[in-house]
């Protein structure tokens, strides 16, 4: 993919691409994406997930093939089309679609938070509406499908077990930013686990932003937040934009932030690096997190 989205910092913009499948319009965001090839011959992987169509070797990577068709229950790809290959979480996934229309770039205040009848329709799948030209667009959590194929890629809370107890984290205020209602519950179970119990958790970086505002202008900024963790994706404003907001104001440039988000990977660490971010890891690293976190504030 060629797109000049990761040269730009903060700017509260991504770049969705559009494609079909069963004759429905779909978006990821292209930050996700590694290529797109057209459909190869897989080899099928005996007891496999249904939705998992076999493995193929582009380029000497063993890669899974998602059939999207499947997971979206409108029945089963046939062997044409297109690969979608992404990456995130740290693993490489092709997605198998019928056909790519094209790059929308939109700002993050543009997405429309999915309504309770069409996350029900697509089984909780989507993380937000895009309406350009009068279509809708639906942006799939890619994320979400492939933790519920394998709930071994998702965050693993039994690695907070392993860390020290007999530290007092309790006294430390931490902010979270996150959209999926999922993950900010099982961030705010491993961090409570771990023993940061004082938290707040917001669903997007305004609403964040918002709030850290409010403590600065009550003049209790100091006392109601000592750390700042944040998605990158999420509707009205980024992780990227509340970082860089933070990191530009007096007041709040030295609070740490923590980038934790499935997009985190050497390109976006630079552009995170970039605008300030005190730390950034890849969603599945839970017990990494907290590691962070003690770094930064004990």
């Amino acid at each position: 993919m060629d797109t000049n989205i990761l040269l730009e910092n903060g700017t509260n913009e991504l770049e969705v691409l559009e494609f079909e499948v069963a004759g429905n319009s779909y978006g990821i965001n292209v930050a996700k994406i590694k290529e797109i090839i057209p459909y190869q011959a897989v080899t099928p992987v005996p007891n496999a997930h249904p939705s998992i169509e076999g493995l193929f070797m582009p380029r000497e990577i063993m890669i899974t093939a998602i059939d999207l068709r499947n997971c979206l229950q409108r029945g089963s790809s046939e062997p044409k089309g297109l690969f979608i290959i992404t990456n995130f979480n740290n693993l490489d996934i092709a997605f198998h679609v019928d056909a790519v229309v094209g790059i929308h770039r939109v700002s993050w205040t543009d997405i429309i938070n999915p309504s309770n009848t069409i996350a029900n329709t697509q089984d909780g799948i989507s993380t937000g509406i895009i309406k350009i030209d009068g279509k809708l667009i639906i942006i799939l959590d890619f994320e979400r499908i492939v933790t519920d194929i394998n709930p071994e890629t998702g965050l693993k809370i039994e690695e907070v077990d392993a860390i020290a107890k007999n530290v007092e984290r309790s006294k430390y205020p931490i902010i979270i930013a996150e959209d999926s209602p999922l993950l900010n519950k099982l961030i705010v179970d491993s961090l409570n686990k771990a023993g940061y119990t004082n938290l707040i958790h917001t669903v997007n970086g305004k609403e964040c932003y918002d709030k850290i505002m409010e403590f600065k202008n009550a003049g209790t900024l100091d006392e109601k937040i000592k750390c700042v963790i944040t998605d990158i994706e999420m509707p009205l404003m980024d992780g990227h934009h509340l970082t860089k907001l933070l990191k530009e104001d007096e007041a709040t440039k030295k609070i740490p932030v923590v980038i934790f988000s499935s997009l985190v990977n050497e390109d976006m660490k630079r552009k995170g690096e970039a605008l300030g971010a005190d730390g950034q890891l890849s969603k599945p690293e839970i017990g990494n997190l907290v590691y962070m976190i003690d770094n930064l504030l004990l």
